[in-house]
């Protein structure tokens, strides 16, 4: 028998073009046709290379409607390399980035709180019995500081030294409440070995050296 000659044109008819979109498609899901043919490979920018059934005579007409999908691809505005769309985030979600400002950073705790406030009256000065906002006693200048992060203490140093949970000197924080002088003086431990308070009449807030001999007791608001 004779051969059938068939011209080939740089466009596929649509019997063809359809017959290939189902074979892409089938390839995707895994349900194959089930006729024997060639198979010829569809190159879909972004996803990827796809090996699709189709009669042999039909393999040169594949690899010309690749090039015409490369060339569609090229010719599109803000044309990327295929594969390139899997890296953008999706449309309206930020870039993921361990950089991003406030991602998984720690809320600050109420002694984190507090002891910034200390830290804003440096140089207010000892008044006894104040208890702020322009003039601290000891105990009123803890108070004051925590009542900022929304902690209530009592109101005196010996009440002072039983709130929250003990603490051991070489443990301490900065925001621990620190008892010294037989209880009867207390401050904000600032760290570097540093207590902020309100030392005494005619003295400002102010850091003062601790040492471990010092301490009564020293309390973790919890």
């Amino acid at each position: 028998m004779g051969k059938h000659s068939m011209q080939r044109d740089s466009r596929l008819p649509n019997s063809v073009k359809g017959a290939l979109v189902m074979g892409a498609v089938a390839a995707t899901t895994g349900a194959m046709p089930a006729i024997p043919a060639m198979a010829a490979t569809i190159n879909i920018p972004g996803l990827g290379n796809f090996d699709v059934p189709v009669p042999q005579e039909y393999e040169a007409p594949v690899q010309q409607l690749n090039q015409q999908i490369q060339q569609a691809v090229s010719a599109m505005p803000n044309a990327q390399a295929p594969g390139a769309a899997q890296q953008q985030a999706a449309p309206g979600i930020p870039n993921f980035s361990p950089n991003m400002p406030g991602l998984f950073n720690q809320a600050p705790s109420a002694s984190d709180i507090a002891l910034d406030a200390a830290r804003s009256k440096v140089g207010a000065m000892y008044s006894w019995g104040a208890a702020g906002p322009s003039n601290f006693d000891c105990s009123g200048l803890v108070q004051w500081a925590y009542r900022q992060a929304g902690v209530e203490l009592p109101r005196t140093s010996f009440e002072q030294s039983h709130v929250g949970a003990p603490v051991a000197f070489q443990n301490l924080r900065p925001g621990d409440i620190v008892v010294t002088n037989g209880g009867g003086h207390v401050g904000i431990y600032a760290g570097d070995g540093q207590l902020l308070n309100a030392v005494q009449s005619g003295s400002p807030v102010s850091y003062t050296p601790l040492r471990a001999g010092d301490v009564v007791t020293a309390r973790r608001i919890v």
